[in-house]
């Protein structure tokens, strides 16, 4: 069975255009951290959790080295938000040629979703982007970030998205063979 798939491309062009969102309350104790050390296990993890339902599979292929030298590369961070000491989600930053940093990855855990955490997630993480030649300073000032999104993502993606300001650059739809999805448990 073939599926129309649309992608939006979504960006922002400075730091003023991104617009805050509420914390979640304050009993979640969600905080937000950076994962400083390298590793796969934990990238791999919450790809194929967060992406598990939502048919995220080009990465499920990678090796162990892959992931690796993915992860080691200048400019490449990984923002884990957690509630009470619990991965929930994550946003993953890939700085590329010129100033332009992409948010390559973001979601939240099924469990996690639709508790306030993933517009607070979601702002945090570009503020990083933002900011992120102050970590790298061998990597350009940022002046753009974007990302992608498409139909078979969450329902609120794009909304989540326009909602911290970033604004639709390109547009694209493809048929695709629908597959089935694979969850977070299949090699995890």
């Amino acid at each position: 069975m073939t599926l129309t798939v649309t992608t939006w491309y979504l960006e922002q062009t400075a730091p003023g255009d991104l617009a805050p969102a509420s914390a979640p309350p304050e009993e979640q104790r969600v905080r937000i951290a950076r994962a400083e050390v390298i590793s796969p296990e934990f990238s791999r993890f919450l790809y194929a959790s967060v992406g598990g339902d939502i048919a995220w599979t080009d990465r499920l292929g990678w090796s162990y080295r892959q992931w690796e030298e993915f992860l080691g590369r200048p400019g490449v961070e990984t923002w884990v938000a957690y509630e009470r000491d619990t991965p929930a989600g994550f946003v993953e930053l890939d700085a590329q040629a010129e100033g332009v940093v992409e948010i390559s990855y973001f979601g939240l855990l099924p469990a996690f979703r639709g508790r306030r955490i993933g517009g607070h997630l979601l702002a945090y993480g570009t503020a990083r982007a933002w900011d992120l030649a102050e970590r790298w300073p061998e990597r350009a000032k940022t002046r753009r970030v974007w990302v992608h999104t498409c139909s078979k993502d969450g329902p609120h993606a794009l909304d989540n998205y326009r909602r911290r300001g970033f604004r639709v650059s390109a547009t694209e739809s493809a048929e695709e063979t629908e597959k089935p999805t694979p969850g977070p448990w299949p090699g995890a």
